[in-house]
């Protein structure tokens, strides 16, 4: 709104300023009369200020670290230049945003439940910013209202975030501060989120398997978080403020040893659910998902980051893209399926990463008996970027490329960067500078991307499929077009 708001009050200067010069370049009939146009691209517009001039050089901002007495870690840094904010006047010193974000993060999440507690991460993501012991959800409300916040909360297998965004003045109220049914239908008819959750409940035998929300509401036993397993991250911040703050709000925080650390073995294995057998043909799609395991997961950072990388060049979309045509068009899915087989609508490939494990694969959506020629698709591609010479140096240069953009893109947003600050700190122990990421990312090879795809497809395959699945292939007949 802001923008928009900004961009109407230029045009509106600009429509006043044509008006008040009218006589002396000719007017609305200008054109006809073969007369220069109204104004010229170089006048200067009368009541409209520009932005200061960017500095040559801005230093990137540092991170700070403080443990407190109870092992809390509290982490910032302060934020880079955001031409965007200067526009908005949001920018209070050069290099030195007026807009904070701080965020909670917990090492916590449905891989720390017990068959008893299955769920209750999905309902502490609900139960979050509603009521409190101190307040109402109507109180916390309007207190955020008050202040210009936006709050969210990101549940994940591994971590649990709570973030809240407004400005940095705010600062100690951003620290101290029949749906699940409709959302749960939502999840289960959208086949794109449901098949990568079932690849989950088929692949693996341990606490990354937690699809089935039957024991939803047993929270009782749910494990409690101390303090060694929490970060307080914040971008846009003065570090010594943040920690004056926090001390007087989390100090009294329980500090006792971690948990052992839970353990998942991935098997393998398939997961079918028939669709409406009342659905006309028309209606009726199969939808399959197929993933392999790469061990290590973010503890080894190259092979990551090669997965990463490996999923850029893979690509997809769908046969029709709201962004409009262009989106995706040079990945191998988009080329070589979508382009090629009017039958399958979508295609893509989807990358998970844990601390100590990733999950690579493809998923496709596809016309009624289409099933069995979508797999051998699927497998020729998958196996093409295993194989020496398919991938070439151009192409490594394009996903390398947009691996990167896509992550300095993200890292424009504050939200993002007090979110990566914190979980970093708890996947590493520290926060390491984006630079590093980038020189990594630069350094995947050819050869690396061949020999991440080779042990992934050495891994015991995990397949799901929805819809329609009568025409889907034994999983057997499937896992041996990669052995």
């Amino acid at each position: 709104q802001s923008r928009g708001g900004n961009r109407a009050l230029l045009r509106f200067a600009s429509s006043s300023s044509v008006a008040t010069r009218t006589s002396s370049s000719g007017g609305i009939f200008s054109w006809f009369k073969d007369e220069p146009s109204t104004p010229p691209l170089d006048f200067p517009l009368p009541g409209v200020s520009l932005p200061p001039s960017l500095p040559d050089k801005v230093e990137p901002g540092k991170t700070k670290i403080t443990t407190l007495s109870n092992g809390l870690r509290i982490a910032s840094e302060t934020s880079l230049l955001v031409i965007g904010l200067m526009y908005l006047n949001l920018i209070d010193v050069v290099g030195q945003s007026a807009v904070a974000s701080v965020g909670l993060y917990l090492d916590c999440g449905s891989v720390y439940e017990k068959p008893e507690t299955s769920g209750a991460t999905n309902l502490l993501e609900r139960m979050a910013f509603k009521s409190t012991t101190n307040r109402s959800h109507l109180r916390l409300v309007r207190e955020v209202q008050a202040i210009g916040g936006n709050v969210t909360v990101d549940v994940s297998r591994e971590q649990i975030g709570y973030t809240i965004d407004a400005l940095k003045t705010y600062l100690p109220e951003m620290v101290e501060s029949g749906k699940l049914k409709a959302e749960l239908a939502e999840f289960s008819n959208n086949p794109q989120i449901l098949l990568v959750e079932v690849i989950h409940s088929a692949g693996f035998c341990g606490l990354l398997n937690l699809y089935d929300l039957k024991w939803f509401f047993f929270v009782e036993k749910f494990r409690k978080i101390n303090s060694t397993r929490m970060v307080l991250a914040a971008s846009g911040v003065e570090h010594e403020g943040l920690v004056k703050i926090a001390e007087a709000l989390l100090s009294d925080l329980p500090s006792t040893p971690r948990p052992e650390e839970p353990k998942s073995v991935y098997v393998g294995g398939d997961y079918r659910c028939q669709g409406d057998a009342g659905a006309t043909f028309f209606e009726q799609k199969t939808h399959i998902a197929l993933a392999f395991e790469l061990p290590g997961g973010c503890h080894k950072e190259k092979d990551a980051v090669t997965l990463v990388v490996l999923e850029m060049p893979t690509g997809g979309g769908r046969s029709f893209s709201v962004g409009g045509a262009g989106k995706g068009m040079c990945s191998r899915l988009y080329l070589n399926v979508l382009n090629q087989f009017p039958e399958i609508q979508s295609f893509s490939a989807f990358n998970s990463t844990y601390d100590n494990t990733s999950i690579f694969g493809v998923q496709a959506s596809l016309a009624l008996g289409y099933a069995s020629k979508a797999i051998d698709i699927a497998a020729r591609e998958l196996l093409a970027v295993a194989t020496p010479g398919q991938v070439d140096e151009v192409q490594l240069k394009r996903a390398k490329e947009s691996a990167k953009s896509a992550i300095l893109m993200n890292l424009e947003s504050l939200v993002v960067v007090s979110e990566y600050i914190g979980r970093q700190l708890l996947t590493h122990g520290e926060r390491k500078p984006m630079e590093h990421l980038l020189k990594t990312i630069d350094g995947v090879t050819l050869k690396d991307i061949t020999d991440i795809a080779k042990k992934l497809f050495s891994s015991p395959l995990t397949m799901a499929s929805s819809g329609n699945v009568i025409d889907v292939p034994s999983y057997d007949s499937v896992s041996r077009k990669f052995k």
